[in-house]
Formats: C-alpha cells, structure tokens, sequence
C-alpha cells in the first residue's frame, strides 16, 4: 500500500485499517523509511511555510523558522524509535504482547494525525487549531490501534494507551527543548526556541 493511501485509510476509517496493519509485518527500519521520514518531511514543511509566509511579521527571519523545521524533524525521528521501545518494553506491565514491529507500527500510525497537523500549522489561527484537534485524534487512533497490534486486554487499553501517548509526547518535547538550546544558540539565538522559549 503506498503512503497515501494509508494516510488516507489511517485518518478516514482507521478502525479497519488496524486491522490491515495487524496483517502486515513490518520493522522499526522500514517504517521510518517507508512512513515517517516522509511524514515528517511534510510536517517541517509547515514550519519553513510559517517563515516564508510570515518572516517579514517577526523580527526572527527565515533562518529561524528552517532551524525549528529541522530541529522538529530530528526529534521527530528519535522520538519515533525511542517511543517504540519504550512502549514495547511497557507491554507487559499491561498484559499486552512485546512485539517491537508491532510497536513501532502503532506509534507511526497513530502519529498520522500529528504529521499532518504540522503540516497545517502554517495557517494563521486555524493552523493551531488543527494541530490541536491531530493530536487529540492521535489518541484515539492509537486506542484503536493498541487492542488489535499489542494484544492488550480491555480493561487494560485506556491505562496503557495514556502512558504510551505521554511517553510519545514527552519525549518529543524533550528531544526538541535539547535540540532548540544546541541549534538554536549555534545559529545565533541564544536560549530562544519557537516553542516557548525551551
């Protein structure tokens, strides 16, 4: 299936598309070079549009903005392989199969909402937004998701789901307020980040 159809079939009728996924095997390797390398492509994208659109509005300039795409892009990255690890080796704790395909599968996937949400970011008020609403969709893509790749019983699936989500999140974060205060100060800024100042 190419990448567009199961951004596509992942957004629009995701509970089926779980279960396709559930069929097919895959790696942490080969989806980072089939899925999120792309993804997260498309979703710097989004912030280098901010610059270009929006540079001459702040007093930062494009350089800025190509800086924070590639800081986003690099945690994106890491943050995709740490995350499977971490949820992998989580599995247990919730009755749930270790399986780090599986995990790197569920945490691609259900990041679908997120690359597309930064994608749109560039779009004044509304990009924010909807960035908003990818993540909160982003969880609920991986509750989908999280029976039919990992295993996990029912009674089981919310607990789970909310620590594997904060630990995507969370890592993500920290990846980016590391990178911001390395790439950031090399270029030039000091401790400032478009993320708040991290």
């Amino acid at each position: 299936m190419n990448i567009i159809e199961r951004v596509k079939n992942i957004l629009v009728t995701p509970k089926t598309e779980w279960a396709v996924i559930d069929g097919e095997t895959a790696t942490p390797p080969s989806l980072l070079m089939s899925y999120v390398l792309p993804l997260s492509l498309i979703a710097s994208v989004g912030t280098i549009l901010q610059g270009v659109l929006f540079a001459g509005t702040f007093s930062f300039g494009l350089k800025y903005y190509i800086t924070g795409a590639v800081i986003a892009f690099i945690a994106q990255i890491l943050s995709f392989y740490i995350s499977a690890i971490v949820i992998d080796m989580l599995a247990p704790s919730f009755g749930s199969e270790k399986n780090i395909g599986k995990s790197a599968q569920l945490v691609a996937y259900s990041g679908t909402a997120g690359y597309v949400g930064a994608f749109l970011s560039f779009i004044p008020v509304l990009g924010m937004l909807i960035s908003i609403a990818a993540w909160v969709y982003g969880i609920y893509l991986m509750y989908l998701g999280i029976g039919p790749l990992k295993k996990t019983p029912e009674d089981k699936k919310v607990v789970y789901m909310i620590v594997s989500f904060l630990v995507m999140i969370v890592l993500y974060f920290i990846l980016v307020a590391i990178l911001g205060a390395i790439l950031y100060s090399a270029m030039g800024y000091g401790g400032l980040s478009r993320y708040g100042g991290l």
